[in-house]
């Protein structure tokens, strides 16, 4: 069994719909991970659209690239992180695209696959990096240096977690008798960090949150998200839709104001009665509120439980749709 075979891409039909792919339409992947998304679009669009996908683990680059070779040179491939897709289109000349998709979950392959770090289930280095070789610290070296203070604001903001406090508490006073290399080794601190009750009623594994919070702050995860959604809708033709997949309410929330505003157009503040700014819509919202994964898709794949998808379009230059 391939990798691609393990990994179910989630809200797949919903993101081809909205997208409307079409032939000879440029798409942007940004998150290409085992090219599930990327594979319908190319498909469903049809005689020559181009595909420029992204991904910073060089390893779902392979597999994806594989997937996607019965289109030749028309699926571009980088290694690179989404925020950074600029460069891409640069690179192949692209001023405009018809269509952009980020599925900010992580892939079943990173989850599983012990030595990457990111399952507290399996136990492994302490790591977390999407792309191992980007010189950045991994959780280990977060877990092991940051101060209390720190660590606790990265699992309360990022992983939304009400113990923060008494998680990061644990988590330093473990790290006084020896470091904290393995997965399996932080998730059973943070599992005895929760009280005896609470541990036992739990829906998800205690460490959950932790792992999510650490995970989001090894990959810069939030950053990139800001700067993607500050620069995406410049790159978009008028028409051009942007679909994206969250999975936490922190994303989630960053994508709902970033649409808002974009289709607000003003930037007057909220107690001026008339607009002063001059500014016009630069998109339109298309959910108004996330569109969630049907009965059957959770059933399928309980990992897509979480997973909202909010989708925009840009307007013309003069704030009126196509």
């Amino acid at each position: 069994m391939q990798p691609a075979d393990l990994h179910t891409t989630v809200l797949l039909q919903e993101v081809i719909e909205w997208l409307r792919p079409a032939p000879g339409g440029r798409y942007l992947d940004g998150t290409l991970g085992m090219g599930g998304h990327s594979l319908a679009l190319m498909r469903a669009a049809g005689e020559k659209a181009e595909l420029c996908g992204l991904d910073r683990d060089k390893v779902a680059l392979g597999h994806a690239g594989r997937r996607l070779e019965e289109f030749g040179d028309r699926a571009h491939l980088f290694h690179l992180p989404f925020s950074r897709f600029e460069e891409a289109l640069d690179e192949l000349g692209w001023d405009e695209i018809d269509g952009a998709v980020l599925d900010l979950g992580v892939s079943s392959m990173q989850l599983d696959e012990a030595d990457r770090g990111f399952s507290f289930i399996h136990d492994g280095p302490l790591d977390m990096r999407m792309n191992p070789d980007s010189g950045r610290p991994s959780a280990a070296d977060l877990v092991n240096t940051l101060k209390h203070g720190d660590l606790a604001r990265i699992i309360r903001t990022m992983g939304e977690d009400p113990l923060a406090g008494k998680i990061a508490s644990a988590i330093l006073k473990a790290r006084e008798k020896e470091a904290i290399t393995r997965t399996l080794q932080l998730a059973e601190i943070v599992r005895l960090a929760y009280p005896p009750k609470m541990r036992h009623t739990a829906r998800n594994h205690p460490a959950t949150r932790t792992f999510q919070g650490l995970r989001m702050a090894v990959n810069r995860e939030t950053e990139e998200l800001t700067y993607y959604l500050k620069t995406i809708v410049g790159r978009l033709k008028p028409g051009g839709r942007v679909a994206i997949i969250s999975f936490h309410s922190l994303e989630d929330r960053a994508v709902k104001h970033a649409f808002r505003d974009a289709a607000k157009g003003c930037t007057c503040p909220p107690h001026q009665l008339h607009c002063t700014c001059g500014g016009i819509p630069e998109m339109k919202v298309l959910t108004k509120k996330p569109q969630l994964p049907s009965e059957e898709e959770r059933k399928a794949n309980p990992r897509s439980r979480s997973a909202k998808l909010r989708v925009a379009e840009r307007l013309n230059s003069d704030g009126e749709e196509v």
